[in-house]
């Protein structure tokens, strides 16, 4: 492939790329790397790269011999202009291991080319430099890239067709032309995020499985955190090999001590770092140069800390990543993994939990002990957990994406002090919760706040919205930890219920009628409830479950049983053990008033380290054994709800919506609101239709505007200050002559203050029908953010709205209409007409897709909606254009989330 294009003339001024072009990275391997645009002081560099790629590489590239590169060329190839020229190089420990490239060879068409490092090759870069030129091709208006590549060039071949864009294919002069549109295809963004979730499960399985593990900052002294790493590893039983490194000591706990990790004779693949935080970077640098995977950095003193800490864990997680590593912490726990073939306890918890169903991700340190002291008493086993500290690199969205290939893991725990990523997240949680429940405490819901350590950009949606995307993503989303505990071991030892019906068996009328309350209180439906008295036995317990469970109108049975005095209940802890484990439906308890999973209740686990599916979950109150059962239930109705697609291309003539915005955004660069035309077209681009409106300054404009529409018209003030306040009357309806139109002009301009600014306009008459307001936001976190609700000043007070994350499906619109507490206005209130709901739902799905589609639309919202038994008129509407810097890239591309203190999101 041949170069054709010029160097910048001597003298001229570089250009710059865009900021966001420049991003870490994650490999096939799991390694990091780093990716920027190619720079003017690259030259040595390309150079010494250059000089590292095999003959046949470079042939493979240039299609000659090229074996160095001449002052010339590495002009040429530096000197860009990030415009019709892009370089990216990726660089890893300071060397340039990759680059690639584009050249415009005419409108909209750019050539591509790469350049792998031989002895990196194999891990996923090209795929990975492709991702990010074609992005920076379509915001720079690139449509199609064409690439040439000699036949025998398999490899290169296989990268762009397995990129999931619409390659063709032809020969020309015995060289293979492949083009293809680079437009984000579903295909190519399910490729990407595919890619994304191995590298990133691999990255975790590094740590939970390592072979060897070296405790930086291991010491002698007995109430040191150094020793006491040590030791739990080797109380834990750790089956790996276990290094220490220290400076000032010959041996630690009776193994030898080695100076630096770089001493150690063998390799290491995780490093447990344990020294002061100004020694940190060294640290980093002496793991790099030995090849360690990750590191698990216990010591604190960073973002935590105050800004001076945070400008050191910045320069710490630049620096680890820049040389491959990824990073837990730091001011972390550490980390647990009970799989017997591990048994790796790298955490300052003397507590090794024992062996179950559930992974843990929490962030703050002190409290992940208490969590281990509960999870213990409780008997409920985790298979791993994970203290993510500061969260400066690995998050809670890297710990989804291994435990749902994880096979040990079949339900998920998270303690989230702050989300850096929340459209990410979003994104993984809806595909792990199709397979593994995932139970989250947030803290901070009503405040927002974050503790200190902890970077994120705040986010414009309400907390609400927040709320809502767990919903969407199918994340049960309790208040405390206790229930989070609640919720955990019925789902790690029950089946899940296939409805909300239950059956109430028990000893104790009292505790049966509260078992009832709390159930109605919770949305259940107690379709049987069994009183058996005080003085009922086994045989009497075992004959009313089986008939319960047996009932093919109850979907999960509540059992409680208080003992008669001198009698051990182990009869009937039997009977519920039995029953328990034999049982498709849930069975939980309150027995004897314990807490967790009673050892008379338990089913011995395969591997006999805690209690086993079927055991019976007991709660020392009937309310909190109900209440867990409700969290469950809403998972398995969410989990059973078929969610449709959103609307497909056909439904939406996009083509026409991006012209439209591109164009007006190219005559307002600061960008714009949206006159009442262009507003129409853009709308009913996603068929939405717009209630024709003309606006008016005078009685002679309105008589013309009631003439031109053929009368039965409204007349109405449409002011911002005046569509908030009810008790001015500023609507004139029904109006069919020039007389009654006169009337209502002098009439409201009487009732109006200042009738100049009111903003009058000549409507049709819509039918009658309950007003609601659907709005979309662009927010710099979420993305796309959609909201519903009843219009009105009111409902604004109340905050009575729903809301979601585009895209929708049937699903969620329909959820977003019935979850609002003022919904039964749509369906009937008080003998009113049910409003055409289907026809709501679609709004709310159109409106979705809009925003889902176009970046560039900060705000739209329909503020008028009138739904009535036969559809919906939409009567006020508005929307703004706005600039997108970085054209949501991160949806398509992959990048890891950028150091704390940066202004870009993590």
């Amino acid at each position: 492939m041949t170069e054709t294009e010029t160097a910048n003339e001597p003298g001229e001024d570089a250009p710059v790329a865009p900021r966001h072009w420049e991003a870490d990275v994650l490999l096939r391997d799991g390694r990091a790397a780093h990716i920027r645009p190619i720079s003017t002081d690259d030259g040595d560099l390309l150079v010494e790269f250059y000089g590292r790629v095999s003959d046949q590489s470079k042939y493979y590239r240039f299609f000659s011999p090229m074996p160095y590169l001449s002052d010339r060329d590495v002009a040429r190839f530096t000197q860009v202009d990030h415009v019709r020229r892009v370089a990216f190089v990726l660089t890893l420990s300071g060397q340039i291991i990759a680059v690639g490239r584009y050249d415009v060879v005419r409108a909209k068409e750019a050539e591509v080319a790469f350049l792998v490092e031989d002895e990196h090759q194999g891990r996923g870069i090209a795929q990975i430099l492709l991702e990010h030129l074609a992005q920076a091709g379509r915001e720079r208006g690139v449509e199609r890239f064409v690439a040439e590549i000699l036949p025998d060039n398999s490899r290169m071949i296989q990268t762009f067709r397995d990129a999931g864009y619409r390659v063709a294919s032809e020969y020309e002069d015995g060289v293979l032309v492949l083009e293809f549109p680079i437009d984000p295809t579903d295909t190519a963004i399910g490729v990407m995020v595919n890619r994304e979730h191995r590298a990133e499960s691999v990255s975790i399985e590094r740590f939970f499985n390592p072979r060897s593990i070296a405790v930086i900052g291991a010491s002698r002294r007995q109430d040191t955190i150094g020793r006491a790493l040590v030791r739990n590893l080797v109380l834990g039983g750790f089956t790996g090999r276990v290094y220490v490194v220290n400076q000032s000591a010959d041996a630690v706990s009776g193994m030898p001590a080695y100076a630096t990790v770089g001493d150690i004779p063998d390799d290491v693949d995780v490093a447990i770092v344990a020294v002061p935080a100004d020694a940190v970077e060294d640290v980093v640098l002496d793991c790099a140069a030995k090849g360690v995977h990750g590191l698990v950095v216990i010591s604190s003193g960073f973002a935590e800390t105050g800004e001076e800490g945070r400008q050191r864990q910045r320069r710490l997680v630049g620096l680890s990543r820049s040389y491959g590593l990824r990073l837990i912490g730091p001011n972390c726990l550490g980390i647990i993994n009970t799989d017997p073939q591990v048994s790796l306890n790298a955490s300052l918890s003397s507590v090794m939990p024992a062996g179950g169903r559930a992974g843990f991700f929490c962030q703050s340190g002190a409290l992940g002990s208490a969590i281990l002291e509960k999870v213990n008493n409780r008997g409920l086993g985790l298979s791993t957990f994970v203290s993510a500290g500061n969260r400066a690199d690995v998050s809670g969205n890297d710990l989804l994406q291994y435990w749902e290939e994880d096979d040990a893991t079949e339900v998920v725990l998270l303690y989230l002090e702050s989300i850096g990523n929340p459209r990410k997240f979003s994104r993984i949680a809806r595909r792990v919760s199709l397979s593994k429940p995932i139970i989250a405490v947030r803290s901070g819901r009503t405040t927002q706040g974050v503790p200190m350590g902890h970077a994120v950009r705040k986010i414009a949606a309400p907390p609400q919205a927040v709320d809502a995307m767990f919903r969407q993503a199918g994340v049960i989303q309790v208040d405390t930890l206790e229930e989070m505990f609640d919720v955990a071991q019925l789902l790690a030892h029950q089946p899940l219920p296939r409805g909300r019906r239950v059956a109430i068996v028990g000893n104790s009328d009292a505790l049966g009628l509260l078992a009832s309350d709390a159930a109605a209180a919770v949305g259940l439906v107690v379709n049987k409830s069994v009183a058996l008295g005080a003085e009922a036995n086994a045989a009497d317990f075992e004959d009313a479950l089986d008939a319960a469970i047996d009932d093919p109108e109850v979907d999960s049975v509540v059992a409680v049983y208080i003992p008669p005095l001198n009698v051990s209940g182990e009869d009937v802890a039997n009977v519920l053990a039995a029953v328990g484990e034999q049982s498709d439906k849930p069975l939980v308890s309150s027995f004897l008033g314990a807490e967790g999973v009673p050892e008379l209740l338990r089913v011995p686990d395969v591997a006999g380290s805690t209690a086993g599916r079927g055991s019976v979950p007991s709660y020392p109150a009937v309310e909190a054994a109900v209440r867990a059962l409700a969290r469950v239930v809403e998972y398995a109705v969410w989990l059973r709800t078929p969610d449709g697609p959103p609307p497909g291309p056909d439904e939406v003539d996009l083509g026409s919506a991006k012209r439209l915005v591109e164009g007006l955004l190219r005559e307002h660069p600061d960008g714009t609101d949206l006159t009442r035309g262009d507003l129409t077209a853009l709308l009913a681009a996603y068929g939405i239709e717009l209630c024709e409106s003309r606006p008016v300054s005078s009685l002679a404009e309105a008589v013309q505007a009631g003439e031109d529409l053929g009368w039965n018209v409204v007349l109405k003030a449409t002011a911002e200050h005046l569509r908030e306040r009810p008790d001015q009357a500023h609507v004139w309806r029904d109006i069919d002559t020039a007389e009654e139109m006169t009337d209502a002009w002098m009439s409201l301009n009487e009732r109006i203050t200042r009738p100049e600014l009111a903003g009058f306009v000549v409507q049709r008459n819509a039918l009658p029908g309950v007003p609601v307001a659907i709005r979309s936001i662009e927010d710099p976190l979420f993305g796309p953010v959609v909201s519903f609700g009843i219009s009105g000043p009111l409902i604004e007070l109340l905050a009575d709205k729903s809301y979601r994350i585009p895209p929708l499906g049937d699903r969620d619109a329909a959820a977003m209409v019935r979850e609002i507490k003022s919904a039964p206005m749509l369906f009937g209130y008080r003998g009113s007409d049910v409003v055409d709901v289907a026809e709501v739902e679609r709004l709310i799905r159109r409106v979705a897709q809009l925003q889902n589609d176009l970046p560039q639309v900060s705000s739209l919202e329909l503020s008028l909606v009138l739904a009535g038994a036969d559809g919906a008129t939409v009567l006020t509407a508005g929307a703004r254009l706005d600039p997108v810097v970085d054209q949501r890239s991160d949806w398509f591309v992959r990048r890891m989330p950028h150091h704390p203190g940066d202004t870009i999101p993590q």
